[in-house]
């Protein structure tokens, strides 16, 4: 297939992914570009971090999932630029060219101007992030094991979690879990089920997007499980062994040694390079405003989906940077692709909003699926089934599916390891 038409994929997240599977059976020749060499499952990050799973359980090899596709091929390696006049991405190591585009290169965290937070208060987008933040709630429990200082010991056993979406709720969750169920007979000198847990909220509720009743009974889960939810409360400051909050015109100072960070995110450097090149805008939080169809304005064979789009022509607001999102764009822009080929026109693009869900523990959560909304077991049940649906390969649902029996039946998480990445001494 040398002379086929040559689609470049930038990022082998969800929208990437999806659309180089769309294109199988079209008469193309597609190269996906990823700086890793794996497709990473983020929704189920939190539990990695919570040593509920091992990372390859939530990660499969690109290579691996396209191996049957004949016409893509997998390149490891960084976008760093563009040519858009020789229609060329420029990687690390090397250019390739192409004759359709598409950048679903993702997103970060965002410390809204305090970047000096990020070694303090690590986010959760990457393997390495969930395996450090899985080292910092763990020792902070073996910490205060060996404290003799009583002050010493409540600040080691405080956590505090920033951003009340579903990753911050999910998270709280699973650590108040950790603490007074799992540790509960693993110490001698401490009490886990001592910890406490503050999410902290912005906004005047957790899981804004949700319906207020569900957000209401996801707080209620939580304060079961013994967290402290604040809402109304910003994060002035982020030191070692504490954090400054405040409420109104007051300001607190807490003592804490592990911060968690879930409260906004930034789209992909790789963005801004785009928009520089190609004379595109971006709005605030880095993503670049696309076409209806998702295209560049005056470069309709560039698309950009996912967290790096702003696609604001459904209803006036930026769509959410959540996996469906992205899966239905990949398919979309393979459809639009397929159907340029033929002569075809295709209709902008729509996304089908099937709904929200966020975990709360064990066999508690919370569904938002339309007409239906459901709190609690059921709600915990449909979690389950579309979470085990959307990972990528058959082997990793079954990993997952009886990590998850394991846990639910016997209460214990394996993959409780502290791991450091430090050079030999």
């Amino acid at each position: 297939m040398e002379n086929a038409h040559h689609v470049v994929i930038v990022g082998g997240g969800f929208g990437g992914l999806y659309a180089a599977q769309s294109l199988k059976n079209g008469p193309f020749q597609v190269t996906l570009i990823d700086r890793r060499n794996f497709h990473l499952f983020q929704p189920l990050l939190y539990q990695v971090a919570t040593g509920w799973l091992s990372p390859a359980n939530i990660a499969s090899t690109l290579r691996s999932v396209l191996r049957h596709q004949k016409n893509a091929r997998v390149l490891l390696a960084e976008a760093v630029d563009f040519n858009i006049a020789k229609r060329e991405v420029i990687l690390d190591n090397g250019i390739v060219a192409y004759d359709t585009l598409l950048v679903a290169a993702g997103s970060g965290y965002h410390y809204f101007g305090n970047d000096h937070w990020r070694g303090l208060a690590p986010g959760l987008k990457t393997i390495e992030d969930a395996t450090d933040m899985r080292r910092r709630i763990f020792s902070a429990f073996e910490a205060a094991e060996r404290s003799t200082d009583n002050d010493r010991t409540r600040a080691q056993l405080t956590f505090m979690i920033v951003g009340g979406g579903p990753t911050g709720v999910e998270l709280a969750g699973a650590l108040a879990e950790i603490s007074r169920d799992i540790l509960k007979a693993d110490f001698r000198n401490i009490d886990p089920a001592d910890a406490r847990i503050l999410l902290l909220e912005a906004t005047d509720r957790i899981l804004g997007p949700y319906p207020a009743e569900l957000s209401q009974k996801a707080e209620s889960f939580l304060r079961d499980l013994g967290v402290t939810v604040q809402t109304n409360t910003l994060v002035t400051a982020i030191e070692k062994g504490a954090v400054t909050l405040k409420y109104g015109d007051a300001l607190e100072r807490i003592p804490c040694e592990t911060v968690l960070w879930a409260a906004g995110v930034r789209a992909s450097p790789l963005g801004e390079v785009l928009a520089k090149r190609s004379g595109a805008q971006l709005d605030r939080g880095s993503r670049i405003i696309v076409e209806p169809d998702l295209s560049l304005p005056n470069y309709p064979e560039i698309f950009v989906i996912g967290d790096l789009a702003n696609f604001s022509h459904q209803n006036g607001a930026p769509l959410p940077g959540v996996a469906p999102v992205a899966m239905q764009q990949g398919r979309y822009i393979a459809e639009r692709i397929i159907h340029r080929s033929k002569g075809k026109t295709t209709p902008p693009f729509r996304y089908n909003d099937r709904g929200n869900l966020a975990i709360i523990g064990r066999a508690r959560a919370v569904a938002d699926l339309g007409r239906i909304r459901l709190a609690g077991y059921w709600a915990w049940l449909v979690w389950l089934f579309i979470h085990l649906l959307y990972l990528v390969e058959f082997e990793n649902r079954v990993l997952v599916l009886i990590q998850w029996g394991w846990y639910y039946f016997r209460r214990n998480r394996a993959a409780r390891l502290i791991t450091e990445n430090k050079p030999d001494a």
